[in-house]
């Protein structure tokens, strides 16, 4: 009995805790306050009703941000400031072929699906989004 126990335990702590949380310890990119609602209703959010599309979002966060359907029921939005490079001029990013953001400064491509890229040490900055119906509500 007693280690049914010690093995209920070890399962409860193992699988019990789980975070909803994204690791933006980015030094390159300031941490500033995102609360923003999308109605895809709108004209300029509509693109947002069909996988593989994204939308720039100005005057949020650092640079903006960006809204990507990934499966038509879940979002990623990530801040459009380029993850790896200080902020300047040409460090704004720019959505590349509907999937990709693009870095002016080092020509870096991100996927708009995972935030990743080959070679670089910080993926995108990563904002949380939850969806209900046409309506999405991203934040920090």
């Amino acid at each position: 009995m007693k280690k049914y126990f010690i093995l209920l335990i070890a399962f409860s702590i193992l699988f019990g805790c789980t975070t909803n949380s994204n690791n933006n310890n980015n030094p390159y990119i300031p941490n500033y306050a995102v609360n923003v609602d999308i109605n895809m209703n709108l004209p300029q959010y509509s693109d947002l009703k069909f996988v593989s599309n994204a939308v720039y979002i100005p005057n949020q966060g650092a640079r903006g941000i960006i809204v990507f359907n990934t499966s038509g029921t879940t979002y990623n939005a990530f801040d459009a400031a380029c993850p790896n490079q200080a902020l300047s001029s040409c460090s704004t990013m720019t959505i590349k072929g509907g999937i990709m953001a693009l870095c002016a400064c080092d020509n870096a491509e991100y996927s708009l699906f995972t935030g990743q890229s080959k070679g670089k040490q910080y993926p995108l900055k990563q904002y949380r989004v939850e969806v209900n119906g046409n309506l999405l509500k991203v934040y920090n």
